[in-house]
């Protein structure tokens, strides 16, 4: 499929004002990126930029991306002066609103602390918060999915095309409302995250999101919530925990002032997952029980 008509459904003026068409072109990578291709401060850069991996850690099982497809590789002691270097991940973030964790996320790969970079955005309401930032930073804007208030909207097999044409490693949903296509869980196996703003599996599902879940916890008399990133799976937050931050319960909050604690908690979480995933600290238990790599103590996992 031509690049044109691939994105003729959904950069319109109206949904991505900053991107002309020739723009639009250079903006979606060719696989000749890894050559050291700069663009102009508006747009993404291609030149590949490297941290140095962990370099000594048990035998686990290591989960790895690039150009969403999966890689699994057993890593038994590696010697400690050996010199392995991690490529900068290529992310897509979801959002259905403000994009408060999307901000943060994008600030840290600005700044350095995230070996990656949020090389398009996907949201289901084009004037939210979230899709006008990322207009602004220049990052590419996509409409998921196409109904009657989104007519330019991609499909199911459309927005995993259009993501790999932009050579996504990680999805990252962030407030994003949406349950996510069966036809995306394939195409990305064990690389789309969550973030839910309770200690799942408690106050999860359908249903469960926004104020609606910090409600619910006050009224049952919980003691502690925080945030939970999880792999993503067919259904409402039931993908396997990933991380999770604990913030109290005081017995005079509001809804409000919960959220606004573990709101806080949310970017630094993100952040630091996005960090570890980004930098291949991912790791699986035996058990299927996925744990990050201490970047401090490669020994330690958590």
């Amino acid at each position: 499929m031509e690049i044109q008509s691939l994105f003729s459904g959904f950069c319109s003026n109206s949904v991505i004002p900053s991107l002309k068409k020739d723009s639009l072109s250079s903006s979606i990578p060719s696989h000749s990126y890894l050559s050291g291709l700069n663009q102009s401060d508006n747009r993404v850069c291609f030149k590949p930029q490297c941290f140095p991996a962990p370099q000594r850690i048990k035998s686990v099982i290591r989960l790895e991306s690039k150009n969403s497809v999966e890689k699994v590789s057993r890593v038994v002691f590696e010697k400690e002066d050996s010199k392995s270097w991690v490529k900068r991940k290529r992310l897509a973030v979801f959002v259905s609103g403000g994009g408060s964790n999307f901000k943060s996320i994008h600030q840290a790969c600005v700044e350095g602390s995230v070996n990656g970079d949020v090389v398009v955005l996907v949201t289901n309401k084009h004037a939210c918060g979230g899709a006008q930032y990322a207009r602004d930073k220049g990052i590419p804007v996509i409409l998921f999915p196409k109904n009657k208030d989104e007519p330019d909207g991609l499909s199911s097999d459309g927005l995993v095309d259009a993501l790999r044409r932009f050579e996504v490693d990680f999805i990252l949903l962030a407030g994003y409302l949406k349950l996510i296509p069966v036809e995306l869980i394939q195409g990305y196996p064990k690389s789309i995250f969550n973030i839910h703003p309770s200690l799942l599996p408690a106050f999860g599902g359908k249903g469960y999101y926004g104020m609606k879940v910090h409600k619910a916890v006050i009224a049952s008399g919980a003691r502690y919530s925080g945030p939970t990133i999880h792999f993503v799976d067919e259904h409402y937050d039931t993908g396997r925990i990933l991380s999770q931050r604990v913030v109290p319960v005081f017995a005079n909050d509001t809804a409000e002032e919960l959220a606004a604690r573990v709101l806080r908690e949310e970017h630094k979480l993100y952040v630091e997952v996005a960090a570890a995933l980004c930098e291949d600290r991912i790791v699986w238990r035996e058990d299927g029980v996925p744990l990050i790599q201490s970047k401090e103590n490669p020994e330690q996992y958590y």
